[in-house]
């Protein structure tokens, strides 16, 4: 009887053993050889480019056959040429990521046109950082606090790369919940284009996140010619633990509640890695644990220091979620944000 028990148990470890051995042996057997594209919608040198480089240069050790990756910069309409490409002609194989700027999710939400994806039907696989959303102005601008800047009236022009980035949507909302002058220039490629006009004296000012500011904008920073006055998160920043937050210049309610969805809800959205929808799921959850594998990887952290890029990541599981919260927002507060951001 106890050799027959033995034998039952055995027999079924070995049914489920077996299966999960040859899933495994296949996708290594799949990815062994091959090419991964990640896609990334910014120009080169921005932020979205450089977080991405990094990763790539040691993602590959982390998935089962050591496939290489390579990064492609896909531009255009604020990255959303690169998101509508890689929902709508990317292969659903595995071997396609893209990255691209994650708010173009609450614009679809807003009835944005020319979004060509549905949000939830990507594949996520995470986020590397939850972006600080910071403004930083030119000091040649004579604004060195958020209350100068209310009590000025000459507006300050800021760069944007489109609608759904940061840049542009929570600069309208800090136009909007804080009475600051400010003129959009929209149309820019990506940060770093930014960053060259500000620089030759064609704008003054920029909403960006700190990480980025922190990795592609050391110069500036450091030499103070751009200086961070704003911070959109709910507690003090270690890096410039004197800069004030948005939260103590929202005194209502329903600001309260715009900034939750287009600051804070934005700034862990911010920088998606997605695969197309019905991309197998075996190989969604391997390139899901081999991202957040990397962002342990000593060798990726090291890298990452150098770079300057700040850490602080989201599983693709906590990304789902707030993905659906982004697209189960109440009626009233859709159009509250619609006016805002037209």
């Amino acid at each position: 009887m106890k050799n027959r028990s033995s034998s039952l148990f055995l027999a079924s470890f070995l049914g489920v053993l077996i299966p999960c051995m040859t899933s495994t042996y296949a996708q290594e057997t799949f990815y062994r050889g091959k090419t991964v594209r990640i896609i990334v919608g910014g120009s080169a040198g921005g932020g979205y480019d450089t977080y991405t480089r990094v990763i790539a240069r040691h993602i590959g050790k982390h998935v089962p056959g050591n496939p290489t990756f390579v990064v492609e910069n896909m531009t255009g309409a604020g990255t959303l040429i690169s998101a509508n490409h890689v929902y709508k002609v990317a292969k659903p194989d595995g071997l396609t990521i893209g990255h691209f700027i994650g708010g173009l999710m609450l614009q679809q939400v807003l009835g944005k046109p020319g979004i060509q994806f549905e949000g939830p039907k990507f594949e996520f696989l995470g986020a590397p950082a939850q972006d600080t959303i910071a403004v930083g102005i030119a000091k040649s601008a004579g604004i060195a606090s958020v209350e100068q800047w209310q009590a000025s009236k000459t507006p300050i022009k800021f760069g944007g790369v489109g609608p759904g980035a940061a840049t542009d949507d929570a600069t309208k909302l800090f136009r909007a919940v804080l009475g600051v002058p400010i003129q959009l220039i929209s149309g820019y490629k990506g940060t770093a284009d930014i960053r060259l006009a500000l620089n030759s004296g064609e704008l003054q000012g920029i909403t960006n996140s700190w990480e980025s500011f922190k990795s592609t904008w050391t110069k500036e920073i450091q030499s103070g010619d751009v200086v961070v006055i704003l911070l959109g998160i709910t507690q003090r920043h270690p890096d410039i633990p004197n800069v004030p937050l948005l939260g103590d210049f929202v005194k209502n309610d329903d600001a309260r509640k715009l900034v939750e969805v287009a600051v804070y809800d934005y700034g862990a959205l911010a920088r998606p890695y997605v695969m197309p929808p019905k991309t197998p799921k075996e190989r969604v959850l391997i390139l899901r644990k081999a991202l957040a594998d990397t962002l342990k990887d000593p060798e990726f952290l090291a890298d990452a220091q150098k770079a300057r890029l700040d850490l602080n990541p989201l599983s693709g599981e906590e990304m789902e979620k707030v993905v659906a919260r982004t697209y189960g927002l109440e009626k009233t507060l859709v159009e509250k944000l619609k006016e805002i951001l037209k």
